[in-house]
């Protein structure tokens, strides 16, 4: 009787102890349509390439942060991008191409136009950034099991933004949080001047001696969502892409035949900050602190 207790007991414990040793349970079941390549569309030429996984974030992350940024924000920076692709891949799965190269979506830079751009500088400059990447390898941010479209941008004005706020999607990790470290980005403000005939031919507004600045709505941290000038209600966002400010944070002030504006951030506001991400690493914080902070509730997962 003793024998077949014992043998019915490891029957039932040892297939148990395979499972739980062997089988990870708490990995998405995350699958790239040719599994190691994104495809890539340059926006420009329309010329779609493919492009180790790897690779492509070697390219993001030296398109979009400066390589003198500390170790720790560059990291965030490769798990942000590899979040993004990931996102992305997902919803353009119907698509012959994975991604754009631009800002569009992300800034790609070929290992070619990173040897142009950086000349002698390109070997040290390449392994500081592949350092990033091979600490990350694989990682990403997921929020209840679901890959985080993880956006990032420049620099706030001082706190991100919600992102319904600036987008249509209400998106539970991306919330409004404070990045009191922007204040050191050197643009965290900019000024604009326009004349006045400039102003309004950029806008597609009629010509009038006088500028009348109306808001009509704002965001949680101050950003101009609509307003109106000279009765004509406009985006933000538009007058911002118009007139090529860096952000639509920002005050309108005529001097004669003069408009100056004033702005402060850099880029949408939404997600990670990447002045943000620097200045926390600068303080002592690791990078999944720091992704933590600017996506809140997100876990770290590896493909």
């Amino acid at each position: 009787m003793k024998k077949f207790i014992i043998v019915t007991l490891l029957v039932i414990i040892i297939p148990f102890l395979v499972v739980k040793i062997f089988v990870r349970t708490d990995e998405i079941k995350f699958k790239f349509v040719s599994n190691q390549v994104i495809k890539v569309k340059d926006e420009k030429s329309g010329q779609i390439s493919e492009i180790p996984f790897e690779d492509y974030i070697k390219g993001v992350v030296a398109g979009e942060m400066p390589t003198s940024f500390e170790e720790e924000a560059l990291k965030a920076q490769a798990v942000a991008s590899r979040s993004y692709v990931m996102y992305k891949i997902k919803g353009n799965k119907n698509n012959d191409y994975d991604i754009l190269n631009t800002t569009t979506h992300q800034v790609y830079l070929s290992d070619e136009k990173l040897k142009e751009n950086w000349k002698e500088e390109y070997t040290k400059k390449i392994n500081k950034i592949k350092s990033a990447i091979a600490q990350t390898r694989g990682e990403y941010l997921s929020y209840n099991g679901e890959i985080v479209n993880a956006m990032f941008f420049s620099t706030s004005v001082g706190a991100t933004e919600n992102s319904e706020e600036v987008f249509v999607s209400k998106l539970p990790y991306l919330r409004s949080v404070s990045s009191k470290w922007d204040e050191q980005s050197p643009v965290y403000t900019d000024t604009a001047i326009f004349e006045l005939t400039d102003f309004y031919n950029k806008l597609n507004i009629k010509y009038n001696n006088k500028i009348t600045v109306e808001p009509i709505s704002q965001t949680t941290t101050g950003r101009i969502r609509k307003l109106k000038i000279n009765g004509i209600e406009m985006k933000g966002s538009e007058v911002a892409t118009k007139l090529k400010l860096r952000s639509n944070f920002f005050n309108i002030i005529q001097n004669d035949n003069k408009v100056t504006i004033t702005t402060k951030g850099f880029g949408h506001g939404v997600g990670m900050s990447q002045y943000g991400a620097n200045g926390m690493a600068k303080e002592g914080y690791k990078y999944n602190q720091i992704l933590k902070h600017y996506y809140q509730g997100t876990e770290i997962k590896k493909i």
